[in-house]
């Protein structure tokens, strides 16, 4: 994986434990080829205010490949906590050797923190300064960026009041439907990863989130 390399420390710390692979020869297996580095304001837009829970210094874009339900591979952006890096590296690098399809990365500046937008998109995002979608009396994780929904449409949400979030993921509520590309399932390598570096999946919850997983479990 190449890791950018800055000033600051946290990437510092990382890169030393990161080693930069080489450049990937013609015909080589795909990988993952990582790369951290701070965030440029453009990639934070609307996702990002004054009274955020974290500055904005405290923040790392990942930028990173990942299977697409096409089959191929595409290059994708996360924004995360800087001590998030490390733990979801692992994560979407063991997706990645597991082939697991994600339709599309994007940084949620791309749908002015609009949350509802993005999951209709199903898009896959992690840092979104917000509240709790169908409960805005709670701040989101997502604030902090240590939280990621991934293919929100295939995973969706049952918030308090039993709606689904987003409202055409209802009909993969049926968890059996062993056809549906990029449903995550107990036991997959995602939840797998996710259970190695303490991550709770809000799939287990009696309320299931089911693309959402986050550091503390909330």
């Amino acid at each position: 994986m190449v890791i950018a390399r800055r000033a600051a420390a946290p990437l510092l710390a990382l890169a030393l434990v990161l080693a930069a692979a080489p450049v990937q020869a013609h015909g080589a297996p795909p990988q993952l080829h990582a790369r951290v580095g701070e965030v440029p304001q453009a990639k934070l837009g609307a996702s990002h205010r004054p009274g955020c829970p974290v500055p904005p210094e405290r923040l790392r874009l990942i930028e990173m490949n990942h299977w697409g339900f096409d089959g191929r591979v595409h290059r994708g952006e996360l924004i995360v906590h800087q001590d998030a890096v490390r733990p979801l590296l692992h994560v979407f690098g063991e997706a990645f050797e597991d082939r697991y399809p994600i339709r599309r990365m994007h940084v949620m500046a791309r749908y002015d923190g609009d949350d509802e937008a993005a999951m209709a998109h199903d898009n896959t995002s992690a840092f979104n300064c917000r509240t709790v979608t169908g409960d805005p009396g709670r701040v989101s994780r997502h604030s902090y960026g240590d939280a990621v929904d991934v293919n929100p449409l295939e995973n969706p949400y049952v918030d308090g009041s039993g709606t689904v979030h987003p409202p055409a993921g209802a009909r993969h509520l049926d968890r059996d439907d062993s056809a549906a590309k990029g449903m995550i399932r107990p036991g997959d390598a995602l939840t797998t990863a996710m259970d190695d570096v303490g991550w709770e999946w809000g799939g287990r919850w009696q309320r299931p989130d089911y693309h959402h997983f986050s550091a503390d479990g909330s």
